[in-house]
């Protein structure tokens, strides 16, 4: 694939946005960050959204654009999940950091926090005093996946940007870029399958990019769901097809045969056959039967219930389904 300069880099690395120009999506969070950084007027940020969405590289972005290398270590203090941020690394760390004045640098530190959600209630309520205290030289950017789970206090005290998952218009450039870079072949299907199985998560599309590639020759659309373990569209398409037109015993050996073959989890096939439903048309009284007990079936499915039996209750619900079609007829 790629040669030379950082060959052995995952392409999620090796394609990370090294300043604000290069990121692709939420041009008007980009903007708007960029209208602070040039007034120098940066606010404390909390930023959040699903993952792959461009959180962590907008800031580091920031960063980059605000300090230059030799001062970036020194004026930039990086947390995350995996680091312990327990209240004593609050109270001591990020305490010394924040509250040390920059001698020779005019301007502000900058605290980045990441997967802030992590973070223990006590954690967070001893940052409030932090950031209000330090505001004169630090500034704090919070990122997480779920807003809900950081604590109003906190909220209150930043400037909210949520990250939306990335378009496919938005996506699919930055996806071409990576392939031309390192010589990919791509079809069509393929691409198409690599965005719509990324569902908005970037990280997500090259990474199922990047290792497509190396298992098989071509980025098609079957070598990519047999990369993720995804069933096909033809797959679900002859799951529904055996469970509505065959009897009992047959469905339930074809679709345990095809699991085997394909090692396919019944919960990946659930959330498939989910969709496809909405596209049959069945009458309303059916198609409510159907999506209450493959709700139940997920719900089982969760719980950690033997798959075998959970299957043979899919494809019941399914033949209730189709006597029902041929009752009301």
């Amino acid at each position: 694939m790629g040669t030379g300069d950082g060959a052995n880099i995952p392409w999620v690395e090796k394609y990370r946005p090294q300043n604000l120009s290069d990121l692709i999506s939420h041009k008007e969070i980009i903007n708007t960050i960029q209208r602070f950084i040039q007034e120098d007027r940066l606010p404390h940020l909390l930023f959040y959204g699903p993952p792959g969405t461009g959180k962590t590289s907008t800031i580091l972005a920031c960063a980059r654009q605000l300090y230059s290398p030799k001062e970036f270590n020194s004026m930039v203090l990086e947390l995350n999940a995996s680091d312990d941020r327990g209240i004593d690394v609050v109270r001591g760390a990020i305490l010394n950091f924040a509250s040390t004045r920059t001698i020779f640098k005019s301007g502000f530190k900058l605290v980045i926090l990441d997967e802030a959600d992590a973070m223990t209630n006590d954690a967070q309520n001893a940052l409030r005093r932090v950031v209000e205290k330090f505001t004169e030289n630090t500034r704090f950017c919070f990122i997480c996946n779920y807003l809900s789970k950081i604590i109003p206090a906190l909220q209150s005290r930043c400037t909210r940007f949520r990250f939306g998952p990335l378009g496919l218009d938005q996506m699919l450039p930055r996806v071409q870029h990576v392939i031309e870079q390192e010589n990919v072949k791509v079809t069509e299907d393929g691409m198409q399958a690599l965005v719509t199985l990324a569902k908005g998560d970037m990280r997500k599309a090259l990474n199922i990019l990047q290792s497509t590639s190396m298992g098989f020759e071509e980025v098609s659309e079957e070598n990519v769901y047999q990369c993720v373990g995804h069933p096909l569209r033809s797959d679900i398409e002859n799951i529904v097809n055996w469970m509505l037109n065959e009897d009992f015993t047959a469905a339930y050996n074809n679709i345990q045969q095809l699991k085997t073959v394909k090692g396919l989890a019944l919960q990946d096939i659930l959330t498939e056959v989910h969709s496809y439903v909405h596209r049959i048309d069945f009458p309303q009284n059916v198609r409510i039967h159907l999506l209450i007990k493959m709700a139940d079936v997920e719900h089982r499915l969760a719980a950690g219930t033997s798959e075998k039996i959970q299957l043979g209750s899919l494809i019941s619900a399914f033949q209730i389904a189709r006597d029902m079609v041929v009752a009301a007829s």
